[in-house]
């Protein structure tokens, strides 16, 4: 009797779940087939320029061979689209650039090194209270990643060294260049590697800088580990590394360099190419003509550029790959860097990408410029012997008579 009621039991679940898995599959959606849609046929098309004219344009910028405002000017500038050269003025002749001089720069090096590539900086135990950190060129250093390094040392150390032997074949301080812009912010003596950029109490802009700026990065590092003792020195070929450091990469590099026109990362840039910007540039086969510079920032009196170069480096950029990041580490019209308070009232903002200049008696610009017949015109232009000010508002109006043009 109690099997029977045992086997009515199971049997009575047993129906209840067949109940139960019916209904749920028969609640489930009920699709059909799913539709054959064709396979898209993929296609392509150029965008194609609006034909422009360019005799047009270089009668619209002759009109800026007679300004007064530009002194000695000199000007290319070339249709990216077609390679023809609409307007030229005194195209070899050699000019102060001023900053300009840092597109030549950032040319050489992307020509020369890896767009990625990082400054390793070393420190190494000579012996167990004494460090060196291997100065190569890191001038970007920061407040964290030297927090960074301080973690990374061994506890005991006393004192903390710096050697400089990376850039011994380099003048700290090159020809044409004035003390007094240490103080004034715009350059510091060329040791390799500073705590941001060498500034003083600021983290970017032209702050005040350090005298001694390799000095004051092991002072820092000292502080932070609890050191006494802090001098230059040679890091032994036996010594053992403790602690290291990397750069950012070098296309952020040159991006700070460009926006910002920092001549101390301009400086630290050459001399991590190891070679002369305008040689590098020959070799490349770019007509250099009477171009002349003693040192990678622009902030020399002595350097000589032409404007036929400063057009050609920017018209490779826009049509070769190599230099293509160029372009974009270029400050932008009305937006950033050099170029963030200009073009602010004028339709050509956004469309005007370019390297500043400035000197006494200087300006100059050269980039690149969309104009509405969506042709990319290179520019290089450069005034001399005429008034910072009002050189540069003439400049700005001739590229945004480049943008304007539409015929």
């Amino acid at each position: 009797m109690k099997n029977t009621k045992w086997i009515a039991a199971i049997v009575a679940v047993l129906g209840i779940v067949v109940v139960v898995v019916y209904v749920a599959l028969d609640n489930r959606l009920q699709h059909d087939p799913a539709q054959e849609l064709p396979r898209p046929v993929r296609t392509m098309r150029n965008l194609i320029p609006l034909p422009g004219n360019n005799t047009g344009l270089s009668t619209s910028l002759s009109a800026f061979s007679s300004d007064t405002r530009l002194g000695t000017f000199s000007a290319v500038v070339i249709d990216t689209t077609t390679g023809e050269t609409v307007f030229s003025q005194l195209p070899t002749a050699p000019l102060r650039p001023a900053s300009a001089t840092k597109a030549l720069t950032a040319a050489a090096a992307l020509y020369q090194l890896d767009a990625q590539q990082q400054i390793e900086t070393t420190v190494y135990l000579v012996d167990k209270h004494t460090a060196v950190i291997k100065a190569t060129g890191d001038v970007w250093l920061t407040h964290e990643r030297l927090s960074e390094l301080a973690q990374q040392l061994p506890p005991g150390i006393d004192e903390v060294l710096v050697d400089t032997s990376a850039w011994a074949d380099y003048p700290s301080f090159a020809v044409g260049w004035d003390e007094a812009d240490i103080d004034a912010g715009y350059i510091a003596p060329m040791e390799p590697i500073m705590l941001y950029g060498g500034r003083i109490g600021e983290t970017s802009g032209d702050a005040p800088r350090s005298h001694t700026p390799a000095f004051a990065v092991a002072e820092e590092l000292a502080a932070l580990i609890g050191a006494t003792k802090v001098g230059p020195g040679v890091a032994p070929a036996d010594a053992e590394p403790v602690a290291s450091t990397l750069s950012p990469p070098l296309i952020e590099r040159i991006t700070m360099m460009m926006v910002d026109s920092d001549n101390v990362m301009a400086e630290a840039i050459g001399r991590e190419s190891a070679a002369n910007s305008v040689n590098v540039l020959a070799t490349q086969g770019f007509a250099v003509g009477e171009t002349s510079v003693v040192d990678y920032s622009g902030l020399s009196v002595d350097n000589v550029v032409t404007a036929q170069l400063l057009a050609e480096i920017m018209h490779r950029a826009a049509t070769e790959s190599t230099l293509r990041p160029l372009l974009s580490t270029l400050p932008v019209a009305g937006g950033n860097g050099t170029l963030a308070q200009r073009y602010l009232d004028v339709d050509s903002r956004g469309y005007v990408r370019a390297k500043t200049g400035t000197l006494t008696q200087t300006s100059a610009l050269a980039g690149i410029v969309q104009a509405k017949n969506e042709h990319v015109y290179a520019i290089g232009l450069i005034s001399n012997d005429s008034d910072i000010l009002s050189a540069r508002a003439a400049l700005d109006e001739f590229a945004t008579t480049i943008y304007d043009f539409l015929a």
